[in-house]
C-alpha cells in the first residue's frame, strides 16, 4: 500500500528536511543531498518509496517553501537551500550548543541472569 498526496507528504518528509537544514547549518544542502537524507529516511522494509518520486516532491516543496523573503527556507544558490535565519518561524528551530541536554540517571539492571 503506497501512501501519495500533499497529507503524507506533509507528514513524512517536511520534518525531514526541516531537521536536515537543522543540522546542516548556514551552508544549507543540496537538493540532492537533501534528497537522499529523506529518501533514506522514508524507505522502510515494509515501504519502499521510489527516488525519483521523492525527488520531485522536495524539489517542490523546496522551491515552493522558498519563494517569499520571509519564507522558513531560503535559496542559497542554485540547487542549495537553507533555513532562513531572516524567517519569522526561525526561532522554533534555533538550538543553543550552550544548552545540555538533561542528565538521566543511570539504570539498574535488577533483572536475573540465566548464567550466575
Amino acid at each position: 500500500m503506497m501512501f501519495t498526496g500533499p497529507f503524507f507528504f506533509q507528514m513524512a518528509y517536511e520534518r525531514e528536511i526541516i531537521r536536515v537544514l537543522t543540522e546542516a547549518g548556514n551552508e544549507g544542502l543540496s537538493v540532492a543531498k537533501i534528497t537522499r537524507h529523506v529518501f533514506n529516511a522514508s524507505n522502510t522494509f515494509f515501504e519502499t518509496v521510489e527516488f525519483e518520486d521523492v525527488y520531485r516532491d522536495v524539489t517542490s516543496w523546496l522551491q515552493k517553501n522558498s519563494k517569499r523573503a520571509d519564507s522558513i527556507l531560503e535559496r542559497v544558490e542554485r540547487g542549495i537551500y537553507r533555513l532562513n535565519p531572516n524567517s519569522t518561524l526561525q526561532p522554533e528551530f534555533q538550538f543553543s550548543k550552550d544548552e545540555e541536554p538533561p542528565m538521566e540517571k543511570p539504570q539498574v539492571d535488577l533483572s536475573l541472569s540465566l548464567f550466575d
